[in-house]
C-alpha cells in the first residue's frame, strides 16, 4: 500500500480579533482541502498573535502604565482552550476536567471551533496558540484531528531570552525574545509527547517544537527518541539562518519537517501594538471581517525566494526579473544595519551580489505555480486548480510611513527526510500563502534510516542516555 499523503503549511498572518482569525483559519483550511491537502500547519501564536516590536513597557527593575494596559489587551486576545495552568494532560484532551455549572465545556469556544473546522474540511489542523490558563500565558501548539477532535497540546517551555548584539541590528527579523519569557510562562516538558494518528491508511508519528526550542539539541533528541515521522516546526523566526537549522533537523530525525511562519507588514500589526486610538470591540471585529474578506478575495502583492531554493520553483517562464534594490549598509563590524526602508528588501548574502545575480536569484511566483515533483505554491486568489499562468510585472514599493514595510518576512518551508528542500522557503507572500507538497511518501523515512537512526543504530544508548521530566521517550504504540 502506498503511504503517500499531501501536507501543507500556510504562511497567514494574525488579524486584529481572535473571531477574525478563526474565520481566516476556517477559510485556508477549506481552500486547502480543496486542493486535496490532509495535514495543515499554521504559524506559532497565529490564533492570539506574536507582539512583534511590542516591549510592554518593561525595562530592567521598571513597568510602564502604558505596557500593563498593552499586556492586559495581550491578554484578553489570547485563547481559552479550557486548560489548567499546570496542564491537564489526558484529562484535557479526554473532556475529563470539571466543566461549570450551566455550561456545556470549559473555555471560550476555541477548541471547539477547531475541531468543527477540521471536521468540516477532513484536514488535520495543527495551530500555533497563545493560550490562557489562570493569570499566565502559554505560547502552544494543538492537534486537532478531522474524526477525533483534539488528540493533544503541547506548550513551549523555553520563552526565548534576549538575543545577542548582532542581533539587535535587524529587528525585524527574528523573534521579540527578551518580552518572551516576560510575558509567557514555561510550560512542562510532558507536554513535548508525540501524537500518533492515521490519515488515509497512513500511519504518522508526530510532534512539534516552537520556534527556539529547535535550537535546544536535547529537545529535538526527545522528540527523535519518539520515532517521530513528521516534525513540526512553527516559528516567529524570518531569518536567513532558519532553512538551514530546517535542514540540519530533517537529516538528524529522518523526518518530514514542515515549518510555517507569519509574513507581516507593519500595518497589520494590532491597534494597541501600533499606538493607535483604542476602539471598541464591535468596530474591531468590523474592521477584522472585511480585512480578511480582502484578504481571501484579492491575489497575494509578491512571493519571492531566495537562491537557496531556486531549484524548487517553477521554470523560466514564471520568473520575472525585478529592479536591482538598494545596497544595505553595514556597521563596523560587518553587521547588516537596514533603515527601515530596506528591511526586507534583500537577503544579507546577496547585498554584494551583482545586478545580473541579483536578477537571476531573484524570483515572482503566480498564483498558482507548479514545481519539480508536483509540488505547489498556491497564493489566495480566483485560481482554484492548476493552471499555468503569465509572469506579473513588478512594481517598485511605496512608501507609507513605514506601514508597508515588512516585519516578519516569511520563509516557510518544507523539507525532506534527507535535507531536501521540497517546497520554499516562502518570502513575502501574505494572507494566508500556502506552501504544498504532493505525494508525500512517509516510507522515505525508512528509506533514510539506512543508514542514520540517531535515536537507535546511531546512538550508542548505552554510552549516552536522555531523560525528560514527565516524559517517557519510548515510541508511542
Amino acid at each position: 500500500m502506498l503511504q503517500r499523503l499531501t501536507l501543507a503549511v500556510s504562511q497567514s498572518h494574525t488579524l486584529p480579533t481572535t473571531s477574525a482569525t478563526l474565520s481566516a483559519l476556517s477559510s485556508t483550511a477549506h481552500s486547502a482541502a480543496r486542493q486535496g491537502v490532509h495535514l495543515l500547519l499554521f504559524p506559532e501564536a497565529y490564533l492570539g498573535g506574536y507582539p512583534r516590536t511590542c516591549n510592554f513597557g518593561a525595562a530592567v527593575g521598571s513597568r510602564s502604565d502604558d505596557g500593563r494596559e498593552q499586556f492586559l489587551a495581550y491578554f484578553h486576545n489570547a485563547v481559552d482552550l479550557g486548560d489548567t495552568p499546570r496542564g491537564g494532560g489526558d484529562d484535557w484532551v479526554d473532556r475529563r476536567l470539571e466543566v461549570a455549572k450551566g455550561r456545556d465545556y470549559r473555555g471560550d469556544g476555541t477548541r471547539e471551533e477547531l475541531e468543527k473546522v477540521a471536521r468540516e474540511t477532513g484536514v488535520f489542523l495543527v495551530v500555533g496558540v497563545v493560550e490562557r490558563a489562570g493569570g499566565s500565558l502559554y505560547c502552544s501548539v494543538v492537534y486537532v484531528c478531522p474524526k477525533e477532535g483534539c488528540l493533544g497540546k503541547r506548550r513551549k517551555v523555553m520563552p526565548v531570552g534576549f538575543p545577542d548584539a548582532e542581533f539587535q541590528t535587524r529587528p525585524v527579523a527574528f523573534p521579540l525574545t527578551g518580552s518572551e519569557r516576560l510575558i509567557w510562562a514555561q510550560g512542562s516538558p510532558s507536554t513535548l509527547k508525540a501524537i500518533t494518528t492515521t490519515i488515509e491508511g497512513v500511519k504518522l508519528t508526530l510532534a512539534a517544537a516552537i520556534c527556539w526550542e529547535n535550537y535546544m539539541p536535547l529537545l529535538r533528541y526527545s522528540l527523535y527518541s519518539q520515532n517521530v515521522n513528521l516534525y513540526l516546526a512553527p516559528t516567529a523566526d524570518a531569518r536567513d539562518t532558519w532553512l538551514p537549522l530546517m535542514r540540519t533537523i530533517a537529516c538528524e530525525s529522518r523526518a518530514y519537517v514542515l515549518s510555517a511562519n507569519q509574513c507581516v507588514r507593519r500595518k497589520h500589526l494590532p491597534p494597541w501594538i501600533r499606538g493607535s486610538a483604542s476602539t471598541n470591540r464591535s468596530e474591531h471585529d468590523q474592521s477584522a471581517t472585511e480585512d480578511t474578506a480582502i484578504a481571501h478575495t484579492e491575489t497575494c502583492d509578491e512571493a519571492r525566494t531566495d537562491k537557496t531554493s531556486k531549484s524548487t520553483f517553477g521554470s523560466p517562464e514564471h520568473q520575472t526579473m525585478p529592479k536591482t534594490p538598494p545596497i544595505v549598509p553595514k556597521n563596523p563590524n560587518g553587521v547588516p544595519t537596514p533603515s527601515p526602508l530596506h528591511i526586507g528588501s534583500i537577503p544579507p548574502d546577496d547585498q554584494a551580489a551583482s545586478p545580473a545575480k541579483q536578477r537571476k536569484d531573484r524570483r515572482r511566483s503566480s498564483n498558482l505555480t507548479q514545481m519539480p515533483d508536483n509540488h505547489f505554491l498556491a497564493l489566495p486568489g480566483e485560481a482554484s486548480a492548476i493552471k499555468d499562468t503569465e509572469p506579473q510585472k513588478t512594481t517598485a514599493p511605496t512608501q507609507d510611513d513605514g506601514k508597508d514595510e515588512f516585519v516578519s518576512r516569511g520563509g516557510s518551508c518544507i523539507i525532506g527526510p534527507t535535507g531536501d528542500v521540497i517546497a520554499g522557503p516562502l518570502w513575502e507572500a501574505e494572507d494566508g500563502g500556502l506552501l504544498i507538497a504532493r505525494d508525500v511518501d512517509l516510507e522515505d523515512c525508512e528509506r533514510g534510516r539506512l543508514d542514520l537512526d540517531v535515536a537507535g543504530s546511531y546512538s550508542r544508548n548505552d554510552a549516552f542516555e536522555l531523560r525528560v521530566a514527565g516524559l517517557d521517550l519510548n515510541p508511542p504504540p
